[in-house]
């Protein structure tokens, strides 16, 4: 049996803070206490908090590392255990790595990040070289004629945990707006003619392709114990649509009128921590902070940046006047349950000892110290 003590450190706790010890044996918490602990060789964390690791239900961080310049692609594994550092030294200990499924034609190297992950997951995991615990979030685009032939194969696999529609189609969700469309494709390098060529195929492509694709997803992961997300919900009938297919999460709704419809149907919400780090969304959608002061965000994701989800956190408390115990529930708690992931997310004895030590230095929360199932990683 293997034993370590942690002291001197404010716990986070799903309700309230405490100063205290918390005691790790064999990998799961085994006690949480008030007060110091004087036993011989306890860990002194000089005041700092001790919360539980971050529970990150949808990062594309992976990308990031793949294609750090756009002219330059980086090794498919020495990226992947880049983006697994990145996570740990965050204070992620749990990823679903968002891979995109389906390509609308001005991205197709996605398609391989998707390939080569898998590949790489499945020959890392296991073998305790990687320092967060990965799962997939597979982001199935509708509209996409190849996403069907993407999903299958993969649909089954046991890593999975999370299933999300998406629609980035122009005149559609985060892409209503036709003019920021087409400024982000010209500042990606295409010209205006392939711009509207590429809508007008998409334009067609989706009134042909989309509901036959959603139909044939829902029923192709029917039989899978995960959770389903819609993406960019704006509309009531968009939200009226996935109750009836039984989606019960909400990601990145773009507005308050999708979001309480989102929450008046029982659905669960995430919101994108950038959003909060920075202010505001950079796609032009509503503040996340708004969402929270309205009570209408269940989970925080990192989106494209996993360190913002403990900065998030604790601006939440400050901008949008939420506890501290609650807005960590945000980043630990609520998305391990929606990732049905139920041994993770709490300060409880006999759940996995995964913690992030934080010390708040002139407002900033430093992550300071990681622990993977009782190991140190970071």
């Amino acid at each position: 049996m293997t034993e370590t003590i942690l002291t001197n450190c404010l716990l986070i706790l799903p309700t309230e803070v405490v100063p205290g010890s918390l005691v790790i044996r064999d990998g799961r918490i085994a006690e949480v206490q008030p007060g110091r602990s004087h036993a011989g060789g306890a860990i002194d964390l000089d005041g700092d908090h001790l919360m539980p690791g971050v529970v990150d239900v949808h990062t594309d961080n992976l990308e990031r590392q793949v294609q750090p310049r756009m002219t330059a692609r980086w090794p498919s594994r020495s990226a992947m255990l880049a983006h697994d550092a990145q996570c740990a030294s965050a204070g992620v200990t749990t990823v679903l790595d968002a891979l995109c499924l389906g390509d609308l034609g001005f991205n197709e190297a996605r398609i391989k990040t998707f390939r080569d992950a898998i590949v790489d997951l499945d020959a890392l995991t296991g073998t305790g070289l990687l320092k967060s615990d990965h799962f997939l979030h597979l982001r199935c685009e509708l509209p996409a004629t190849d996403m069907m032939e993407l999903v299958d194969p993969v649909a089954d696999h046991p890593l999975v945990r999370m299933v999300s529609l998406m629609d980035h189609s122009p005149g559609v969700g985060q892409f209503a707006d036709m003019d920021r469309y087409w400024k982000l494709r010209r500042d990606s390098g295409f010209t205006d003619d392939a711009i509207q060529a590429r809508i007008d195929l998409l334009v067609d492509q989706r009134a042909r392709v989309r509901d036959p694709n959603r139909r044939a997803l829902l029923a192709r992961v029917a039989h899978l114990d995960i959770e389903l997300a819609s993406h960019d919900d704006r509309t009531v009938e968009e939200i009226a649509e996935n109750v009836a297919d039984g989606i019960r999460i909400s990601e990145f709704p773009v507005n308050m009128t999708a979001a309480d419809a989102a929450r008046a149907s029982g659905m669960q919400i995430i919101a994108g921590a950038p959003n909060i780090v920075r202010g505001g969304s950079h796609s032009g959608n509503i503040a996340a902070a708004d969402l929270v002061r309205a009570g209408r965000v269940d989970a925080f994701a990192s989106d494209y940046v996993p360190a913002a989800l403990v900065e998030c956190a604790f601006l939440c408390v400050d901008q949008a006047g939420i506890s501290l115990p609650e807005a960590i529930r945000t980043i630990t708690d609520n998305p391990a349950r929606m990732a049905r992931l139920p041994d993770r997310g709490r300060l409880e004895a006999g759940l996995r000892a995964d913690l992030a030590r934080v010390r708040v230095h002139q407002g900033m929360p430093v992550v300071r110290q990681v622990w993977l199932a009782g190991e140190r990683v970071a």
